[in-house]
């Protein structure tokens, strides 16, 4: 069984939200602040979470920030709530590492559509990961803090900064999103660390990426 954290200060909106995903068969926590909610996601380690972003004592994105820097949550995919559809507030929670959004009040489509996409991506990612670790005899333990041991692999400074998301199972779209450019010129720079890596799709591109970020730095 599937575990989601839900951190919302708001009772009835904190209520109603466990209520519909309870009755698709999620386990799920709750946190009445980003406090708490940081505790629990290090206590249970579910997978996934589900957080507002105007709160009390610890706001969506010292969440989301927090647990990016610890390595037991640093990939767990992560769903911002938010009253506002403010691009710019949308691409602040995306920088900070969140994979999804979604405006409030919640409907329960939108809800279980993000969930599902969401949790079937981190599935992915890891099922990948896993195949590459089982063909080359080691894991791979991948730091995704910065884009630039990719730009070694002969790309340039925004291919690389697309690639790391990729490689993080983002969509185009996400990317678009993420970095302030259109999808267009997302699959442009696609097309680039395709043909520069030799590769003919995004799975491949990423699973380099993978390989590439496992390597110990040396400072």
């Amino acid at each position: 069984m599937k575990r989601i954290l839900v951190i919302e200060d708001q009772a009835p909106m904190r209520r109603n939200i466990a209520l519909m995903l309870e009755m698709e068969g999620y386990e799920v926590l709750t946190a009445e602040n980003g406090r708490v909610g940081v505790d629990t996601a290090r206590q249970k380690l579910p997978h996934l979470v589900i957080c507002d972003v105007m709160m009390p004592e610890l706001d969506g994105h010292g969440v989301v920030q927090t647990l990016r820097t610890e390595d037991a949550t640093a990939t767990l995919p992560f769903i911002f709530l938010t009253a506002r559809s403010d691009k710019t507030d949308v691409r602040i929670g995306m920088n900070f590492g969140a994979d999804d959004y979604l405006v409030k009040p919640v409907v329960r489509e939108d809800l279980l559509a993000a969930v599902e996409a969401r949790l079937a991506r981190a599935e992915a990612i890891e099922a990948r990961v896993q195949a590459a670790a089982t063909a080359n005899g080691a894991g791979f333990h991948p730091d995704f803090s910065t884009h630039e041991p990719l730009i070694l692999m002969g790309l340039t400074n925004r291919e690389a900064e697309v690639l790391l998301w990729v490689a993080q199972g983002k969509s185009n779209g996400d990317v678009a999103g993420i970095l302030g450019m259109s999808e267009k010129t997302v699959k442009q720079h696609m097309g680039n660390i395709f043909e520069k890596l030799g590769v003919e799709n995004r799975n491949a591109a990423a699973m380099q990426a993978v390989e590439v970020l496992s390597r110990p730095r040396i400072s």
